[in-house]
């Protein structure tokens, strides 16, 4: 298990810490029953997509909250975990890598698009105008995630990372600067949903902190771009 994790350099937080470590449970579990990484993409894909079609169709409340925020997390390390399957077979297929980056493209879209329902559908909003921080965190997640994978794809490919390569100890800072992008901190954030305040001023920092991110990363890739 140990040679099929990805490297933790530039990790974002929540990745580093709980989705990685869970997912390679999930890893080493759907190995053993013999399943294959598109089988684990699939079963993933089942949580999470369950878990946004909850946001938009259930009214908040501690119980609905807490149930979504098990079937993201769940659908999330699962969505670690194919990866890690497909290295302890010897690696992944062109297929596979295609299907988990579609589900990725959808739930990214698709989980802020359910946040706007649920706000719209359910919250006692002080102004519609609010209605416009999920849809601008939809465009951010949708945009970021296409520039890394354009930029990732227009390098010199040579496959993700592996933690055995490390040649210096990943940096913690980095990964809690990256921390606003991480998807994971999206899958816990509904247990906020009860308390309408409260989850929108932690779901804009969120925001904000993408965004921010996005801003200095295009600049970045661009430049690394130039130099191909």
């Amino acid at each position: 298990m140990r040679a099929a994790q990805k490297s933790n350099r530039g990790a974002p937080l929540y990745s580093r810490v709980v989705n990685r470590p869970l997912g390679r449970v999930f890893a080493a579990a759907a190995y053993r029953l013999g399943l294959t990484p598109n089988r684990v993409t699939m079963i993933s894909a089942a949580f999470t997509f369950a878990g946004i079609a909850a946001l938009a169709t259930w009214s908040p409340s501690w119980t609905m909250a807490v149930a979504t925020c098990l079937l993201l997390v769940v659908g999330y390390a699962l969505d670690s975990a194919d990866g890690q399957v497909a290295r302890l077979r010897g690696g992944g297929s062109a297929a596979g890598e295609w299907l988990d980056h579609i589900f990725d493209a959808m739930k990214l879209a698709t989980f802020h698009l359910a946040i706007a329902v649920s706000l719209y559908r359910f919250a006692d909003l002080t102004s519609d105008l609010l209605l416009l921080v999920p849809l601008a965190f939809s465009a951010v997640s949708c945009v970021m995630f296409f520039a890394f994978i354009l930029t990732d794809k227009l390098r010199a490919p040579r496959g993700p990372a592996l933690a055995s390569e490390d040649s210096d100890r990943p940096s913690i800072l980095r990964s809690v600067l990256a921390a606003p992008t991480d998807y994971g901190f999206l899958c816990v954030v509904p247990l906020l949903l009860p308390v309408t305040v409260l989850f929108l001023a932690v779901y804009g920092v969120l925001l904000l902190g993408s965004a921010g991110y996005l801003t200095l990363a295009l600049g970045k890739w661009y430049r690394d771009m130039q130099r191909v």
